[in-house]
């Protein structure tokens, strides 16, 4: 397959079947993308009509995988049924449920937070009388970057958050409401790896999250052998029992160094797009080798590297690329307050140098669009040029 053209379908027409097409372009794989929404195949960089329909998309490729969670089972179940799909799609459906989630970490014996599945007001009850409070809440369906979830920290507050609630669950039969016990973490981490067709496992070094109003802006990657190790068993742990193919990762809380799953994503991952820059091999490129039955990259971390995400901005100051080891990454979407625009890679040669880039990147950006970095720069006087 090295040698000759494969070709490899997306479900998903976003930012990360562009990554996938621009990571394996070299190796002479071919990428076309599904939009769940209209139906039409597309191309992932330009978003070029191809076609339209899905059962002629699935007789033209050779393999077929996923660039996001919620997809309809009707779609997955023809996908399964061709024999090409990858990773699964039990994982594919796990990651865009999260009842289906917490079911697959117990089995895998994966330490997460105890939580109660609510259907009714009497389920709420038992929920806060068995997990008790503080408790998160989150959709089992569709939630992501922080909607869809609510936060109880007393008895009082219940029948407003439960009215909330009670209109998310009628909106869809099929959906409820996981209550997860709060956890008093320290910080979030996430592991991004790769698990092979031959179930050959490598995984990336651990990365470093900060979040903002539930989104994700700044992933860091980090070298903390013994939470490496303790990260990488509760991968494997999880890829074996799905049979997994693929990249895959796994957020967890870091509690006074023990970790607890928080969510898998059953895909390539916000937090690992640093790899473009900072790994031998790219997650993008690493999750085609796996679905296409070619051996895994190295995940060897080659230089300190942090990704901050651009948010709701279509542009950055042409200044950022002069400072070295600064690459910026749009997505060619049109710009919508909150969305996910693109992102910047920063790297240095050591832990110093890129702490240094981070405070030049902070002092040049708007701190404002970029409040993730305002720590790092006091105040407007002193802005570096």
């Amino acid at each position: 397959m090295a040698s000759t053209t494969a070709q490899v379908l997306v479900l998903g027409s976003g930012q990360l079947a562009r990554m996938m097409s621009l990571a394996v372009a070299p190796l002479n794989i071919d990428i076309k993308a599904f939009d769940v929404g209209s139906e039409n195949i597309v191309h992932p960089l330009t978003q070029a009509v191809l076609g339209h329909g899905l059962v002629d998309a699935i007789a033209s490729a050779d393999v077929i995988t996923a660039e996001f969670e919620h997809i309809p089972h009707d779609v997955l179940d023809l996908c399964e049924q061709s024999g090409k799909f990858y990773p699964t799609t039990k994982a594919i459906k796990a990651g865009g449920d999260r009842r289906i989630e917490k079911s697959l970490l117990d089995d895998a014996k994966v330490k997460n937070a105890p939580y109660a599945i609510i259907n009714t007001r009497e389920d709420f009850d038992a929920a806060v009388a068995t997990v008790g409070l503080p408790m998160v809440l989150k959709s089992a369906l569709g939630g992501y970057d922080g909607k869809g979830q609510w936060r109880l920290k007393e008895r009082a507050q219940m029948d407003a958050i439960w009215q909330e609630m009670q209109q998310c669950i009628s909106e869809s039969p099929a959906q409820a409401i996981v209550a997860e016990a709060f956890i008093p973490f320290q910080r979030e981490v996430s592991l991004v790896g790769a698990r092979s067709t031959t179930g050959e496992v490598k995984v990336y070094p651990l990365a470093e999250n900060v979040h903002t109003d539930g989104v994700l802006t700044l992933s860091t990657a980090i070298d903390e052998p013994q939470l490496q190790l303790q990260a990488k068993q509760m991968f494997e742990a999880v890829a074996d029992s799905l049979d997994y193919v693929g990249v895959l990762a796994l957020e967890f809380f870091d509690v006074d160094g023990q970790l607890l799953v928080n969510e898998i994503a059953p895909r390539v991952h916000n937090s690992g797009h640093w790899t473009q820059q900072g790994a031998i091999t790219c997650q993008f490129e690493n999750h085609i080798r796996a679905v296409c039955g070619l051996p895994l990259g190295s995940t060897e971390c080659i230089r300190p590297t942090a990704m901050i995400n651009i948010l709701g901005e279509d542009s950055v100051p042409n200044s950022l690329l002069a400072l070295a080891d600064c690459h910026i990454h749009w997505y060619g979407k049109e710009k919508r307050a909150g969305r996910k625009m693109g992102h910047i890679n920063l790297c240095g040669q050591t832990k110093a140098e890129l702490d240094s880039q981070l405070k030049h990147v902070a002092a040049i950006l708007d701190n404002d669009a970029f409040p993730v970095l305002k720590h790092l720069i006091p105040t407007k006087a002193m802005k570096m040029v």
